[in-house]
């Protein structure tokens, strides 16, 4: 099953994967945190419907109904990537704007996130056959059946991309959190 991933080129839907990753992972992360943007404490405040929001919006974007939908029609391809663009905005925003007091909420936030979106690359690579009907390329319409390389490559990217980024930022809060907690015991006493 998982070595037909490394005969294969590129599909579609890894190639989308790519996309998300990229767009949701590392670029809008990227650029809050090179931005540094002044944020409401409402976001940070928030974080638990920043976090539902954007888990919501991967598994039913995910679900087979939508991802074909969304792969056959450019308007609907263009919701997906808007919407679940703007979910990690306000997400990475969430974690970002967590003040010292509240990092155990955006630790949190990020390990269930990182958990979810690595149980959605796991079912794509190990699923027994293709989960989405049909898909588009170019003026085709191909079974998705063909495709359960490329849908197995699409999860491969999933569970390598998302623990980085997610351990990452998890550890980073971390050792923040606990580095103000010694300074803070140090000026105590």
């Amino acid at each position: 099953m998982i070595g037909t991933i490394v005969d294969m080129s590129i599909g579609q839907l890894s190639e989308l994967m790519l996309q998300h990753m990229v767009l949701m992972n590392l670029v809008v992360p990227g650029l809050i945190y090179m931005l540094r943007p002044k944020v409401s404490p409402t976001v940070s405040r928030n974080w638990h419907l920043a976090t539902a929001t954007q888990l919501a919006l991967l598994w039913g974007w995910h679900s087979p109904p939508a991802l074909g939908a969304a792969m056959s029609n450019p308007i609907m391809m263009l919701t997906m990537n808007a919407s679940l663009t703007a979910a990690a905005a306000w997400f990475w925003l969430a974690i970002y704007a967590t003040r010292a007091t509240g990092r155990w909420r955006a630790i949190f936030a990020l390990l269930v996130t990182g958990k979810l979106f690595c149980l959605l690359g796991a079912l794509l690579v190990f699923a027994p056959r293709s989960l989405f009907g049909v898909m588009v390329r170019g003026l085709d319409v191909v079974p998705m059946s063909e495709s359960l390389a490329d849908q197995q490559l699409a999860g491969l990217v999933m569970l390598v991309v998302c623990p980085l980024i997610y351990i990452t930022a998890g550890l980073v809060l971390a050792s923040r959190w606990f580095l103000t907690m010694e300074a803070e015991s140090r000026s105590d006493g």
